[in-house]
């Protein structure tokens, strides 16, 4: 049996073991918020609250008293997130940026435990649904700061053989956006594309990795759908949201022999929750997250209240890791609250659309 007094061990089990939520949390506490192992931002940061993480926060549901500290990630040293307790070198897979959507970045650091770890129930994930092991994958995602870029890389290598990329700016189309210079920023979709085409054309490529919204403006090319067709056997979708009805069209009749599978994530969950298999066609799309390390809540906009089951609200997140602790943070989309699989915590989530407006400032939406 993992105790107590052994934190490090409760967060990081043996692959195929979780820990039990409230156990999990009371490691996380003794890990985060010791001296000796905590990150100096952690350390820091308590001497403001309100109640002593060491003593007070005891269980899963406790994670809501902490503040929503995400917009304190854009200015903060990234040195000051690594936890102290991996040690002065740290195996740093990189440092990455959230999308820069409500102004500037915020930043995370991804130690190479933590993403492993990802990658394993990621690939898992991809066995479940039927996609090929050992294929070429092409990724039509954001790359250079971001973190899916990096997950792309990673699993082409772990499940496939080699990832093919490309230049994917995602900032740059919604500053396009913001000044309603729509025609350019449509003009730049189709540039991707056309370097997605002359992959497509040359290589080998099994999977396809792309954002619903260039999958969209894709299949109005007849010669990359016929590409497609000819050699993609699986596409893994994420970003914003494939809605219900793309989704059956693309299943059932513009790529029938093609496996496709979603996944939502962010930065700020430092990760991606896949999609639920086993659904059918016209079943919503539902994720499930790596609990109980990363967890949602959907809850009211007003009052951060759980919404019913099957309701919308907002997507609240845990993540608690090792590596990692950003406790009740709201992201800036809604969904469904769906029931998490049998013994997971949390909520799943499904129907994903961005809200709105965020951190007081208008959501603009691009190619991601």
């Amino acid at each position: 049996m993992i105790t107590q007094t052994d934190p490090s061990r409760v967060l990081d089990p043996p692959e195929g073991e979780r820990p039990d939520p409230d156990e999990l949390v009371r490691a996380a506490m003794q890990w985060h918020f010791s001296p000796e192992t905590g990150s100096p931002y952690w350390l820091e940061r308590a001497r403001t609250l309100d109640f002593d993480p060491l003593t007070d926060i005891r269980t899963h549901a406790d994670l809501v008293r902490f503040p929503n500290v995400a917009a304190e990630l854009r200015d903060v040293r990234v040195e000051d997130l690594i936890p102290r307790g991996y040690g002065t070198h740290p195996d740093v897979v990189g440092v990455f940026e959230s999308g820069g959507t409500t102004g500037a970045p915020k930043r995370v650091v991804l130690l190479r435990d933590w993403l492993e770890r990802m990658l394993t129930a990621s690939n898992a994930n991809l066995d479940a649904h039927g996609f090929p092991r050992g294929a070429n994958w092409l990724g039509v995602v954001p790359t250079g700061p971001h973190i899916v870029g990096e997950f792309f890389r990673r699993s082409a290598t772990t499940h496939g053989t080699r990832g093919f990329s490309l230049d994917l700016d995602p900032r740059w189309v919604k500053k396009l956006l913001s000044r309603a210079e729509t025609n350019s920023a449509g003009a730049y979709a189709e540039h991707v594309l056309d370097q997605m085409e002359f992959v497509l054309r040359s290589q080998d490529v099994g999977v396809l990795n792309i954002t619903p919204s260039l999958l969209e403006r894709a299949v109005h090319r007849e010669p990359l759908v016929r590409l497609i067709n000819e050699k993609v056997r699986a596409i893994r979708w994420g970003g914003t949201e494939l809605d219900p009805d793309s989704r059956h069209l693309y299943r059932t009749e513009i790529f029938p022999e093609t496996v496709m599978c979603g996944n939502y994530g962010s930065t700020m969950i430092l990760g991606m929750a896949g999609e639920r298999p086993g659904l059918d066609d016209d079943s919503p799309c539902v994720f499930d997250s790596l609990s109980p390390w990363v967890t949602f809540s959907v809850v009211d906009t007003t009052d951060s209240r759980p919404v019913p089951r099957g309701e919308r609200g907002q997507v609240l997140v845990h993540h608690v890791s090792k590596s990692f602790l950003l406790p009740n943070n709201l992201e800036r989309d809604s969904a469904l609250r769906m029931d998490p699989p049998a013994g997971g915590a949390g909520d799943s989530v499904a129907d994903i659309r961005p809200l709105a407006t965020f951190e007081n400032e208008a959501v603009v939406e691009g190619v991601y």
